[in-house]
């Protein structure tokens, strides 16, 4: 068994029973799922892989999640005790998970995208709204008297970034009064936060994806079967056990930056290089999230979603912030 494969030397049944999955789905599956939508053209040479050209198609997405208001701020060396680092530049734009998977989505097709957030009745939150909207994303918003969430994310010349956050994370809730009945016509659904009627709500999608900062006790007490739980396996606040979750979702990832990741059933998979220079790393994993979620809507292969979802990845650490041309938005 390779090593690596097992977190940690932890969920040993539970990879028995991913190893078993991927056996059978590996015998059964002689047949690469086709979509009339896109044309896909991703080759292998020396086993790295090129780029491919995309068509967009039509498929419906939504996002249900969080918004934070984000300076980011690009520093000539990470904060240290006692010292004082200088801003070659920054910028301020609506982000967090929902709202950068909203976008990336966005930008694969032709439908709007709907999502449903909750920010607060200030001026960040409005600022939120417009620029979002203005980013061609239909936002259904619960409006809150509490202060939208802000933070700060620091690059270095590395692209490594750091990041503090100040407030409540704003989650909407079954009890608000949004248009969820769109939810019942979408190919696929993301979350990032929400409460537990919302996610059994969004099962009627025909594929349902997730972080694990939704929190695992919330997703086991709704009783629904993921096609996709995706999160960092470097970040603390994003880290379980498979043997903690009561259903086995479809796919489990754990994606670990340029060292590639871990996909359940399947085993260890290798990130790709970079075109460029690495320049901030912000969004990255919320990119390849919305890559997942398209490919498994597309009726994609597991490898063929991980192939679309390590490139947006990617190509969200060449440029500045989690939006290309940012400056210019």
């Amino acid at each position: 068994m390779p090593q690596g494969l097992i977190e940690q030397g932890k969920d040993k049944r539970v990879f028995v029973y991913y190893l078993l999955v991927s056996l059978m789905n590996s015998y059964g599956n002689n047949i690469y799922p086709n979509n009339s939508i896109y044309e896909l053209m991703i080759k292998e040479e020396t086993n790295k892989n090129k780029d491919f050209k995309f068509v967009k198609g039509n498929l419906k997405f939504a996002v249900i999640g969080h918004i934070e208001w984000i300076n980011f701020i690009e520093v000539d060396q990470l904060p240290q005790p006692g010292l004082i680092s200088h801003s070659k530049r920054s910028l301020e734009y609506p982000a967090g998970g929902g709202s950068v998977i909203a976008k990336r989505l966005s930008e694969l097709t032709n439908s709007k995208v709907h999502f449903y957030t909750a920010l607060g009745h200030d001026f960040y939150g409005k600022q939120c709204l417009n620029i979002l909207e203005n980013m061609g994303i239909k936002l259904h918003v619960a409006w809150r008297d509490q202060p939208t969430r802000k933070g700060f994310s620091l690059t270095d010349s590395e692209g490594e970034r750091s990041i503090t956050i100040i407030g409540e994370r704003l989650s909407p809730n079954h009890n608000d009064d949004l248009d969820w009945n769109t939810l019942n016509e979408m190919d696929g659904i993301f979350i990032t936060a929400a409460d537990k009627e919302l996610l059994k709500k969004s099962r009627f999608a025909k594929t349902l994806c997730m972080t694990p900062r939704v929190g695992l006790n919330m997703i086991n007490e709704s009783g629904i079967l993921l096609d996709g739980l995706i999160g960092s396996n470097l970040d603390p606040g994003e880290h379980f056990s498979l043997n903690e979750l009561k259903l086995k979702p479809k796919y489990v990832i754990k994606t670990e930056g340029e060292n590639g990741g871990i996909v359940f059933p399947g085993g260890r998979y290798k990130a790709i290089k970079n075109k460029k220079n690495n320049v901030d790393s912000y969004g990255c994993g919320d990119s390849f999230a919305a890559g997942i979620l398209y490919g498994l809507s597309s009726k994609w292969n597991i490898e063929e979603s991980l192939n679309l979802a390590k490139i947006l990845g990617r190509n969200c650490s060449e440029h500045f912030g989690p939006y290309e041309n940012s400056e210019k938005l």
